[in-house]
């Protein structure tokens, strides 16, 4: 007699945990006022290279999920988050944040990620503000896996804001050498600009949100005018746009209301929001406020 198979576990089930590498810092940079680059390296960086798949290992666009815990707790990564819940407050618990990977050096056998600081604000920046060689540092992934179309009939957009300056720069390096369209990066002033290497046919224009007078444009603004400033091409477009909520949603309804882009010719993500703590932000993903796309 056959044994029925058994019945399916009600519910939803739970996500297997994320392995966790823990890399070694091997040495930091000073990119600008407001950008610090992490080198990461040590055992670890085998076992993720092993871990990932080649299109997302080999995309521009690959982002990793960061463990920060509280200084003052003790606490040694990997952390086993699941002992970690039963005797520590939510607020105690480490906090994961997601950044792109700029660069995998398999010479060095090391990873970097850039990190936007802003004094003592926010978890990462501050981290990585003051990380010293040695330190150490928990992350899974890498996920994503975008990378840009080879298709020379394509026209790219690429939008950006400070957070998302590591990933558009990977792009643009990924670009085919024919490629041809714009790409505008909004930072806090001229001293925030990094040298980005793009094919002569991809004019990069830099946006300053503190004027010469003191103003300060608000966060995603001159993206936003950019981008309606600028007439539909002829030609089949391609979109890379990440940064600021409000100001996505706005660029969205730009190219997808106004010129017509499909949702699938666009790479279009918020990476934060104004007013709102990460935590908040993510949660509000999943909220019709975090809605980017409409459908």
């Amino acid at each position: 007699m056959t044994t029925p198979p058994a019945p399916a576990a009600a519910g939803p089930q739970p996500r297997p945990a994320r392995a966790q590498h823990v890399f070694v810092v091997d040495r930091t940079e000073r990119l600008g006022p407001h950008l610090v680059r992490v080198h990461l390296g040590g055992p670890a960086f085998d076992d993720f290279v092993a871990g990932a798949s080649p299109d997302r290992l080999g995309a521009a666009d690959k982002y990793v999920k960061l463990l920060f815990a509280r200084p003052d707790l003790g606490l040694t990564p990997p952390y086993d988050l699941d002992a970690l819940r039963g005797r520590l407050a939510p607020e105690d618990m480490p906090v994961r944040r997601t950044y792109t990977v700029r660069a995998v050096d398999p010479v060095a056998r090391t990873i970097t990620i850039d990190f936007v600081v802003h004094g003592d604000a926010g978890v990462a920046g501050v981290w990585a503000a003051s990380a010293r060689p040695g330190d150490t540092l928990a992350l899974s992934g890498p996920g994503g896996g975008h990378s840009p179309t080879a298709d020379p009939a394509t026209w790219h957009l690429l939008v950006a804001d400070d957070s998302a300056l590591p990933a558009v720069a990977a792009v643009l390096e990924a670009l085919p050498a024919a490629a041809s369209g714009r790409a505008f990066v909004e930072v806090d002033g001229p001293e925030d600009e990094l040298p980005l290497a793009a094919p002569d046919g991809v004019v990069v224009r830099w946006l300053h949100r503190r004027g010469p007078d003191g103003a300060v444009a608000g966060a995603g603004a001159l993206l936003t005018d950019a981008v309606r400033g600028l007439s539909r091409p002829s030609r089949p477009v391609a979109v890379f746009a990440h940064g600021e909520r409000g100001a996505m949603q706005a660029i969205r309804a730009i190219l997808q209301d106004g010129w017509g882009i499909e949702r699938r010719a666009m790479s279009l993500s918020a990476y934060w929001a104004l007013g709102r703590a990460e935590d908040r932000f993510q949660a509000e993903k999943r909220e019709p406020v975090g809605q980017i796309f409409a459908d």
